[in-house]
């Protein structure tokens, strides 16, 4: 079973519009829809935005539906140039850009995990290259690999922005795929990060007009590649 993770209704909405007889439960104040999409058992979550809904949706599918992998999907804003609006990431590995104990000499970004620290959670590098296959393959996607930034703030300013790309090489900026990863580190579930970007790096003022102008569209982008993902897996 594909289990699959956003934080709004227009992350995940579409994605369920295609599941054929689906079964919806609330566990957790939270609605996880179960079924087939394309003949492959998928179950599908709006987490809520922000940190600790992720982790608590997380954990919940986990243990409930047992999903083989798990993928955050949705919009995030760009950290780099190398990513602008209607662009998509494919996390490689993500970190918390907020979790900072550097005042007792940790590194930025460190996670104390119950078996070690880390600060950077590899995703899964057989789902990692299947996406990068489906989004070539659909031709007019511009895509890019790399570290997802994850942490309970909207990122709306160029100064922000380059800081977490300057810290920790991210090239796009959210609030919830990091503690999705470490959710599914710690269950050793394997797990990637697909999000569409609807706010550019050099947005200052202007990137809350660009949420919500792009967010939309944005999100429509990465739920076609995941469409076309569910149809490319076994």
């Amino acid at each position: 079973m594909l289990g699959i993770i956003g934080a709004l209704d227009i992350e995940v909405t579409g994605i369920i519009a295609k599941m054929e007889n689906p079964q919806e439960e609330c566990i957790s104040s939270m609605i996880f829809t179960s079924g087939k999409i394309d003949g492959k058992e998928c179950v599908v979550a709006k987490c809520g935005i922000g940190k600790v809904n992720a982790a608590i949706c997380t954990q919940t599918m986990i243990l409930t539906y047992h999903p083989d992998r798990i993928i955050n999907t949705g919009i995030a804003g760009s950290t780099s140039a190398k990513t602008h609006i209607g662009s998509v990431v494919i996390a490689d590995k993500a970190v918390q850009h907020d979790f900072d104990t550097t005042i007792l000499n940790d590194e930025a970004g460190t996670l104390f995990l119950p078996e070690e620290n880390i600060i950077y959670l590899p995703a899964d590098p057989d789902t990692v290259q299947t996406l990068e296959q489906v989004c070539a393959s659909l031709g007019d996607i511009d895509y890019t690999v790399g570290t997802v930034a994850t942490g309970d703030q909207f990122i709306g300013t160029r100064e922000a922005r380059a800081a977490i790309n300057r810290q920790f090489g991210a090239i796009a900026c959210e609030m919830e795929g990091g503690s999705i990863a470490q959710v599914c580190y710690i269950n050793k579930v394997p797990f990637c990060i697909l999000r569409s970007i609807s706010d550019d790096s050099t947005s200052d003022d202007s990137a809350q007009v660009e949420y919500s102008s792009f967010s939309a569209s944005a999100a429509a982008t990465a739920i076609r590649i995941i469409h076309a993902f569910i149809a490319a897996v076994n």
